[in-house]
């Protein structure tokens, strides 16, 4: 997708400088997707990546582009596949902790309830979580009634103007620091912000781009805004209190997906439209 040129993605990876051990530095590239462990890095940091034995892998079925559930209701999607190839190249057993709201997924992998996530990179979720840069782009939406009379993002921000997020969502944690004028409503998940936003008779929606059309087309009346208003970076994540060398370790593991084309083979197998494989950065690029 062209449009996705003009970004500039800064370089919130990890603040590792250093700390990643000789060993780990020797990682080979071509073990991404060999469904391997590493000898010797793997072994080391299964005890910072497996605390119970069991690589728990929260994941946010509220992200329609990065998971849902099959026919069976088992959960699918890029994440499921990253977080399955990570714990094969661990040589762990995978578990997943399924659950329906980013917050709640962020929760879990802060709390250590769970060992690795993925979300959007945000500042306030850096506070405990460790990012990885982003391995896919993903666009944000604004949604309005068809008869409204807004037209562009700008009149979004104004009084007497309410706006619809998923609660905790990465678009809430960005319009609760960008809207000044405006005013914030907080649906339980993102899936269900536009039900929210017709039973509050609220102005304005704001989500993942898809999940809103999929919606506009569910209900009449409906339309996006032309333009997006933010570009989601979304990453995976591990508790900082499990190191910076296992930080630095998934980092990588995330740099060689994206590289031997593994993140492009999931969006194109789980038919994803409109997010974009991330650009290539320096694992340990360091956070603002």
């Amino acid at each position: 997708m062209d449009h996705f040129s003009d970004i500039k993605i800064s370089r919130r990876g990890l603040l590792i400088a250093g700390a990643l051990s000789a060993t780990a530095m020797a990682m080979p590239p071509a073990a991404a997707g060999a469904g391997a462990a590493t000898p010797g890095v793997a072994n080391a940091l299964r005890p910072a990546f497996a605390p119970t034995g069991k690589l728990r892998a929260a994941i946010n079925l509220g992200n329609p582009i990065l998971a849902g559930k099959d026919a069976s209701g088992a959960p699918r999607g890029v994440s499921v596949d990253l977080a399955r190839e990570f714990a094969s190249r661990l040589g762990l057993e995978l578990e997943l902790l399924v659950v329906d709201t980013a917050g709640k997924s962020v929760d879990a992998v802060a709390a250590g309830n769970a060992d690795i996530g993925f979300f959007a990179i945000d500042p306030k979720r850096g506070a405990q979580i460790a990012f990885t840069p982003p391995y896919v782009l993903i666009e944000g939406f604004y949604l309005v009634k068809d008869d409204s009379p807004i037209r562009r993002n700008e009149e979004v921000d104004a009084p007497g103007m309410r706006v619809v997020v998923g609660a905790g969502s990465a678009y809430d944690l960005y319009l609760t620091r960008e809207l000044k004028q405006a005013e914030i409503l907080r649906s339980p998940s993102s899936p269900t912000v536009v039900d929210t936003f017709i039973e509050t008779h609220a102005e304005v929606a704001a989500g993942v781009k898809q999940q809103l059309e999929a919606d506009a087309r569910r209900l009449s009346g409906l339309r996006l805004l032309d333009q997006r208003f933010m570009v989601i970076r979304q990453a995976m994540g591990v508790p900082k209190s499990r190191g910076a060398e296992a930080a630095a370790y998934l980092a990588q593991f995330v740099e060689d997906m994206k590289a031997d084309g593994f993140v492009a083979a999931a969006l194109a197998r789980h038919g994803i439209d409109g997010a974009v494989v991330a650009p290539a950065e320096a694992p340990g690029a360091a956070l603002p």
